[in-house]
């Protein structure tokens, strides 16, 4: 009679099973973020009061000051004064001489934007800390202003504190200005009729910067986004004319001309035309423009 077959036991030492290997990441592929929670600031609730320095200033210039104007502007530069502890805002610490260099020296573009129609659209290119959009959308609450700021810290804080002064007609991008000057939004077809929904390119009315750079350079980041036909103002130094020269072979590239250039208590605005859409292969792509200017 045959013996029943018996089953081996395990060696002791038997290794377990290796656990499976996770799947690569496609080649080129980046593991996905873990959300970052929103940056909060902690804005004043009492406006900088306005020196008298500033009210001569204002009233030097001809600006008219509508019923809680320089109030909102105190909140505003308190603000930005407060959020300076915490980020690089601006290197101007000083109340009073912020009320200059900042609010001041912002409503000196008043006159420029005096010629846009009711529901005009400006474009702001470097944002930063907010001048001279967030004090300009104070004053003309009849216009649009979209805020182009690359840094996130400071695209938070241009939100919160233009909604802290109560502007409603203030919205921010947290885009950098080659990337918004290459959107073209998308085109749609209904009855016939084609139509381009959203977008940055050729769009805006009135496109302006401030401290975003040599002319030859600033010229490729602000005019794209500029409408046929519209301007583009830059608030320069005593520099203004040098730079100029710099830019000629910008202006030809881009199909701009020099429109005037006034003089301002703190400085010089440069005035471009555009006088036709933006070339295709600008602007060029991230950072080249700084680079390589034209």
């Amino acid at each position: 009679m045959p013996e029943p077959r018996r089953t081996p036991k395990p060696a002791s030492n038997a290794k377990p099973a290796p656990a499976p290997k996770p799947k690569p990441r496609p080649k080129g592929s980046k593991p996905t973020p873990a959300p970052r929670a929103p940056i909060v600031f902690d804005l004043p609730a009492a406006p900088l009061p306005a020196p008298a320095s500033f009210t001569a200033g204002a009233t030097a210039l001809g600006i008219e000051f509508e019923p809680g104007d320089v109030e909102r502007l105190g909140l505003y530069l308190a603000a930005l004064l407060k959020a300076n502890e915490s980020a690089n805002m601006t290197a101007i610490r000083e109340p009073e001489e912020a009320w200059t260099k900042h609010i001041l020296d912002a409503l000196t573009l008043l006159p420029v934007l005096s010629e846009l129609p009711e529901g005009g659209t400006v474009a702001d290119v470097g944002s930063g800390g907010g001048v001279p959009a967030i004090p300009l959308a104070i004053v003309s609450p009849h216009l649009r202003f979209h805020l182009f700021e690359s840094t996130g810290k400071k695209a938070a804080f241009l939100a919160q504190a233009a909604a802290h002064a109560g502007c409603a007609n203030v919205t921010v991008h947290n885009l950098r200005a080659e990337a918004a000057g290459l959107d073209r939004g998308e085109n749609h077809d209904a009855a016939g009729v084609r139509t381009r929904v959203g977008g940055h390119r050729d769009t805006y009315d009135l496109g302006m910067c401030r401290a975003l750079g040599p002319l030859r350079t600033s010229l490729e980041l602000v005019l794209p986004l500029v409408k046929p036909e519209g301007l583009a103002v830059f608030v320069k130094g005593q520099k203004a004319e040098e730079e100029l020269v710099e830019a000629k072979q910008a202006l030809y590239v881009l199909h701009a001309s020099h429109a005037g250039t006034v003089d301002t208590p703190t400085g010089k605005l440069v005035i471009i035309e555009k006088r036709r859409a933006t070339p295709k292969g600008y602007p060029r792509i991230d950072g080249l423009p700084k680079r390589k200017p034209l």
